[in-house]
């Protein structure tokens, strides 16, 4: 008997049953009696967008680290490091104004520089194109570890295509001044510079679009990897950019194919293209496209948006099971 009066051993247990230890619990049992929970549920294809959308912006400064992986790993380890960003659209004018104005003897003034500038934005479309084909399937070791949302991938594609993209208009500016100084002529500002963010807001949205849709597509079919590239490099032939676009419509006219040329102006990266050379490109002004691009741009801006908004519908109810398939 105690000297409260408790009798320990009236519980049936020894006393120094009250001091001993808890059973050690077996983790993998306690995990396993817990209820299963499916990471990525499946999604409605018309609902979820804007929640979509909310989940990105919290993600906002992975999206950052992710751009920036990107562009370091594109020049790991190299001396010049990003100024190669610079070099290689000096030496792209440099080729076209060898190839164009002294071996062949094009008398238009300039005309690398018209080239250039549907070039420019042309490598960021394709560079988005291209990157985002195979972002998912690249990071798969990385999507497997933890949960955010996986359209981060393709966006930070975006994010470095654009880096480039703004550094090689450096270049841009500079060559058509500094081949303002060597023709004598006046670089003329016109309105028609208004236009480039529009045209640069259509280029995003479709590449995003297009983007979002491959990067998804890829998981479950790894060929379209080397399909991209092909078909890019059939596109660039049906875009003006190392010919005037005042061409295709002359023959296509001529000819009677009015469908045809219709067709052919329907291709928004035309369109986009066009605009940047009418804003860069002011001494041939019978070079570019004669239309009315600010309604043009417009119209494909819209159509583009309901595009981004199917692709990530799609990639969203994809998204579950890229896992499993990676």
């Amino acid at each position: 008997m105690s000297s409260t009066g408790t009798d320990v051993r009236g519980t049936g247990g020894d006393a120094t049953d009250a001091f001993r230890e808890p059973p050690a619990i077996n983790r993998a049992e306690a995990v396993e009696s817990l209820p299963m929970e499916r990471v990525n549920p499946p999604r409605s294809f018309f609902r979820g967008s804007f929640t979509d959308l909310v989940d990105i912006l919290r993600y906002r400064e992975l999206l950052g680290q992710l751009v920036r992986k990107e562009l370091k790993v594109k020049y790991k380890d190299s001396v010049l490091g990003f100024f190669w960003t610079l070099v290689r659209p000096m030496a792209q004018l440099v080729i076209y104004y060898l190839a164009f104005t002294i071996f062949l003897g094009n008398q238009q003034p300039a005309y690398a520089v018209f080239i250039f500038s549907g070039l420019v934005v042309w490598g960021l479309f394709t560079d988005i194109l291209g990157g985002c084909t195979g972002s998912i399937v690249g990071n798969g070791g990385l999507l497997k570890k933890t949960y955010f949302p996986r359209e981060i991938f393709p966006l930070s594609v975006v994010g470095a295509a654009l880096v480039n993209f703004f550094l090689q208009m450096i270049v841009l500016i500079g060559a058509i001044g500094i081949t303002a100084v060597l023709t004598d002529n006046r670089v003329a500002v016109t309105s028609d510079l208004a236009l480039v963010p529009l045209a640069l807001a259509v280029c995003l949205v479709w590449g995003l679009a297009m983007g979002l849709f491959l990067a998804a597509a890829t998981v479950y079919f790894r060929d379209l990897q080397h399909l991209i590239e092909i078909v890019t490099l059939l596109l660039f032939w049906l875009v003006p950019i190392v010919y005037p676009v005042v061409l295709p419509i002359k023959n296509f006219t001529e000819n009677g194919h009015s469908l045809l040329l219709e067709i052919y102006l329907a291709n928004p990266m035309l369109n986009v293209i066009a605009a940047f050379q009418r804003a860069f490109y002011t001494m041939g002004p019978e070079y570019t496209l004669d239309a009315n691009l600010w309604a043009r741009l417009g119209v494909f801006l819209v159509i583009g948006l309901g595009a981004l908004w199917l692709a990530q519908r799609y990639f969203a109810r994809a998204q579950g099971d890229f896992a499993q398939e990676l």
